[in-house]
């Protein structure tokens, strides 16, 4: 079996760490791993399951005799690094918004499209975490039965914002418990206890860049312009996983039994409904796990052709780590890295 010289750029950070302990845990196959990340960095320790690797800094020289090379840095530090260590020979799949709307970049979700992963110059782009969690349970619905129209709101955990989201929500729960106000930092106003309906800034159209995201790379991975899709994002006092609401109209009429039926057929995809029972899942319960999870599948009763369902997703796991994990492993499947 072949073994891979790996690197991933931005180790030290929460999606770098998870993309570390996916590979070791799915027992990717690498004879090396490289850690880097920034100057301030160097020197550190990053490890997991025994593998253990030194922090070095972010160069362009840092990518000779690399065969894969993940990058969760940023999309300054993709645009400035990733195109160097492409030519250096590495493959690099990248976990930010630099290339992902590339025409000649391929935007996977191995669940959806492995196969555009073969179709690439150097650089596969990891989708954003909101549009993978979507994808997966939508597939089925676009490629059985066609889908006119999607309104999506998303709920999403402030870890998306990383660490300093993270503390930042751990920090104001005390104060605005106790009545006392908080600055927001990370955030535009304050998240505990609340909820803000703006994740990124806002474009001209008035939709933020994670909403017009979700509209223009489902499109890409679904190789489908031609579905309507307005979303709106949502940041919630949740730690880690997204919630997403989604609402579908379809081209024929689908009844719930046969939209549970396409949903449990779905690679990537666990089923969890049942009203009666109060069963559906939560982020606080999804957390840690690999699947999209799905629940209330209904029948729309605004419109004849319509289906709403409800999905999960850990988006440090499925919607950046392990699904660029998920990419090496279908590349080396099929024996697309060069060494």
């Amino acid at each position: 079996m072949s073994k891979y010289s790996v690197a991933i750029a931005g180790a030290t950070g929460a999606v770098g760490q998870e993309m570390l302990r996916m590979l070791v845990e799915r027992e990717f196959p690498m004879k090396s791993i490289r850690a880097l990340a920034s100057k301030n960095s160097v020197g550190k320790k990053v490890s997991s399951g025994g593998i253990e690797a030194k922090v070095e800094e972010l160069t362009k020289d840092s990518f000779k005799g690399v065969d894969v090379a993940f990058f969760s840095a940023g999309a300054d530090r993709s645009i400035e690094f990733g195109p160097a260590a492409a030519e250096s020979g590495a493959i690099v799949i990248d976990n930010s918004s630099a290339f992902r709307m590339e025409p000649d970049v391929p935007l996977v979700v191995p669940e959806v499209n492995a196969e555009a992963a073969l179709d690439h110059r150097g650089i596969i782009a990891n989708p954003n975490c909101s549009t993978i969690i979507l994808v997966v349970p939508l597939a089925p619905f676009v490629r059985k039965v066609g889908v006119k129209r999607l309104v999506i709101t998303t709920y999403q955990a402030v870890s998306g914002q990383g660490q300093q989201g993270i503390e930042e929500l751990e920090k104001q729960i005390d104060p605005v418990r106790e009545g006392k106000d908080v600055t927001p930092k990370k955030f535009t106003k304050t998240i505990a206890f609340n909820v803000i309906p703006q994740c990124d800034k806002f474009l001209p159209n008035l939709y933020t860049k994670e909403e017009m995201k979700l509209v223009n790379e489902t499109r890409k991975i679904l190789g489908n312009n031609s579905i309507r899709i307005s979303a709106t994002c949502v940041r919630v006092p949740v730690f880690r996983a997204h919630s997403e609401s989604v609402n579908m109209e379809l081209e024929r009429k689908v009844t719930r039994d046969e939209a549970l039926a396409l949903l449990r057929g779905a690679a990537g995809v666990v089923v969890e409904d049942d009203p009666e029972r109060s069963i559906y899942p939560t982020p606080l319960e999804v957390a840690g796990k690999f699947p999209v999870f799905v629940g209330r599948v209904r029948e729309d009763i605004s419109q004849e052709n319509g289906i709403d369902f409800w999905c999960v997703g850990d988006q440090l796991l499925k919607g950046a780590a392990l699904n660029a994990v998920q990419i090496a492993e279908y590349l080396h499947s099929k024996n697309a890295i060069k060494k």
